[in-house]
């Protein structure tokens, strides 16, 4: 397997890998207390409006789809404005961000990251913004590691009962 990811926007022809690999990881965030997604998000319908705004890229490996993330402008929740962070601001946020489990250890999820960082700074914009479930141990160690700063803890209404953290990245 290639180590060098191919990173670019994802189109309907890749809805079922997109799916299939979402199907592969939701179970194994849930089985380790992971429940950020549910067994019915992110689903179809979410992932077509993100490849219709030109918001989902893809990461492939070896030429097939290893990771998924959608990088929107300020697409947050009014919750967000809890977090330790202008929420005025425009900002780049990751959403949806998956990776293979089959793929896992190869950079994906950094190298998804990276091209929010690229797209930012193409379009003039100064902050990056991310958030996880609190029980999500992989992302909490991957945010700090590439320069995001813990922003603070949040509920959502749309997932009661789980508590998210935040986390913020600033572009020189």
């Amino acid at each position: 397997m290639s180590s060098f990811p191919i990173i670019r926007h994802a189109t309907t022809a890749d809805l079922p890998a997109i799916l299939a690999l979402i199907g592969r990881a939701v179970p194994l965030m849930r089985a380790s207390g992971n429940y950020q997604w549910a067994p019915d998000y992110p689903n179809e319908q979410v992932f077509r409006q993100d490849i219709a705004r030109q918001h989902l890229w893809v990461a492939e490996l070896a030429g097939a789809v290893a990771a998924v993330a959608a990088l929107t402008h300020n697409d947050q929740d009014p919750e967000y404005a809890q977090a330790n962070w202008d929420p005025t601001e425009p900002a780049l946020v990751t959403h949806r961000l998956a990776v293979d489990p089959a793929t896992q250890g190869h950079g994906l999820a950094t190298a998804l990251l990276k091209q929010a960082e690229i797209l930012a700074a193409e379009q003039g914009l100064k902050s990056l913004r991310v958030d996880t479930n609190s029980e999500n141990l992989a992302t909490q160690q991957l945010f700090p590691k590439l320069g995001y700063r813990f922003a603070g803890e949040i509920n959502l209404a749309i997932r009661p009962g789980l508590r998210f953290f935040c986390y913020e990245k600033r572009l020189k």
